[in-house]
């Protein structure tokens, strides 16, 4: 029998072996997006939905490329067990050994350092379990590939592949209960573009009452071409936003101005269930107040903080911190 590495199986195994490490690094970040989000700390940055969404996205469509992949070379073993002395099988069995054992010290060794700068929480003891689990699974597994002539050892990586299968499936589940559906999301995010809309908003009107010492009367007055500036619409359904004027007189009390706007869901409290070494912000995002999804350019300091349905926020001017051009009294 012919034991020549063909063109099949080069690329068969070339494709287990992308599948299998590009799912094994999805779902342990998957993994580790769920015990943030579970198990908040103070310390700890953001949460933002992409935590979830892309390892998700990997391991829908990799996992399932992997266990087919395995299928074709387990099929063809069964056919011509010469195969089994493949130098790309061979190659392959010990680099996963190798990078599985490797994986297990360097994330032991990377968590012991997070615990060490002060991540004494539930995250520690949950993050090494994943990772041990992971890996175990995965070393186990292709430790038993050596032995394709025993009934035992095949018997055990069946156990092992569905055990993989549950593994997988319970992570996808736990990032679906976080993120919710698609049509979920996108409501976060049209609440999340209303809160820049609007803080957006706010500063033109700061800045049109320094330079000329009036509130504006409609937001259509904010309009100016020259900046290019147009006074945005709710991206849902393209009304305009609220505005009105809460002051009457500069010499009764402080300019005070109220902007609404209709958001599909109440905000959600996402400090803290992101990953440490974030500086506060998931991918350098800048959370908007509680927004569900953090997004960037946008001061942190102003409250956006909202329930779902209509609501409007009130804003006075401190005339001492925001001054009126003194041009336009001269």
């Amino acid at each position: 029998m012919n034991s020549k590495t063909t063109p099949k199986d080069f690329f068969l195994h070339l494709g287990a072996t992308i599948a299998l490490y590009t799912s094994a690094v999805a779902l342990i970040n998957l993994c580790f997006s769920v015990i943030n989000y579970y198990n908040p700390d103070v310390l700890a940055g953001y949460f933002s939905s992409n935590s979830i969404a892309w390892p998700v996205s990997m391991l829908v469509v990799l996992v399932p490329v992997l266990y087919v992949i395995e299928w074709f070379i387990g099929r063809d073993l069964a056919r011509m067990p010469e195969k089994k002395d493949l130098w790309i099988r061979r190659w392959r069995i010990y680099l996963t050994l190798f990078l599985g054992g490797a994986t297990v010290v360097g994330d032991l060794v990377v968590l012991i350092n997070w615990y060490l700068n002060g991540e004494i929480t539930d995250r520690f003891v949950y993050k090494i379990l994943v990772v041990l689990v992971v890996a175990g699974v995965i070393f186990a597994y292709y430790l038993l590939a050596r032995a394709v002539d025993s009934v035992r050892a095949k018997n055990w990586r069946k156990i092992l592949a569905w055990f993989g299968i549950v593994v997988v499936l319970a992570g996808v589940v736990g990032g679906f209960l976080i993120v919710g559906s698609p049509a979920k999301q996108r409501a976060i995010r049209f609440d999340s573009q209303r809160v820049s809309d609007l803080t957006n908003i706010q500063w033109q009107i700061i800045s049109y009452w320094q330079q000329r010492g009036k509130l504006p009367a409609a937001l259509s007055d904010l309009n100016d071409p020259i900046s290019n500036f147009s006074v945005p619409k709710d991206p849902d359904t393209s009304s305009s936003y609220g505005y009105s004027t809460k002051w009457t007189s500069a010499m009764s009390s402080n300019p005070a101005f109220e902007l609404c706007a209709t958001f599909s869901l109440a905000s959600q409290d996402l400090s803290g269930k992101g990953a440490y070494g974030t500086g506060g912000s998931v991918g350098g995002a800048i959370p908007v107040g509680n927004v569900s999804y953090p997004i960037g350019s946008i001061s942190t300091n102003d409250s956006w903080t909202h329930d779902a349905g209509h609501i409007c926020f009130e804003r006075t001017i401190d005339p001492a911190r925001y001054p009126i051009n003194p041009k336009i009294n001269q």
